[in-house]
């Protein structure tokens, strides 16, 4: 795959949310669908890629890019426990595996789940998503 390929996959899909290339988005970008493939990343593990490839952008960055990129609808956060978030560009419901031994996430099988119903949302509300995360350790 050619840079080319990889920046213009970038740029297309922030172009579809309407969102400005600045160079730090640009570069989070290409990290995160430059190759077209999905992804789960931390804010920390997406640091540690921009350094990897040689690319300045700072933590805070990171975290604020990745923030503008949920609000934009580009990717989904997935809140494993209240202190660990990861960010997915797959965007439609699906749920994960959670991966305890070395905390990955991955995508888990759609159709292995089934909800027969949910509950009543309380009054004034309305149930907007549902999270599906499955834990996984050895046996």
């Amino acid at each position: 795959m050619t840079d080319s390929t990889v920046t213009r996959r970038a740029r297309q899909w922030l172009a579809g949310a309407n969102l400005r290339p600045t160079r730090q988005r640009l570069c989070l970008a290409e990290l995160l669908v430059g190759d077209g493939q999905n992804r789960h990343v931390t804010a920390e593990s997406l640091h540690r890629a921009t350094a990897d490839a040689d690319m300045s952008v700072s933590l805070a960055t990171v975290y604020n890019t990745l923030r503008a990129f949920c609000d934009a609808g580009l990717v989904n956060e997935i809140t494993v426990d209240g202190t660990r978030s990861y960010f997915d560009t797959r965007t439609d419901d699906h749920p994960h595996f959670f991966w305890e031994e070395d905390g990955r996430l991955t995508d888990a099988p759609t159709d292995s789940v089934a909800f027969e119903r949910l509950p009543a949302a309380p009054e004034g509300v309305e149930i907007s998503k549902v999270d599906v995360v499955i834990r996984l350790r050895k046996s």
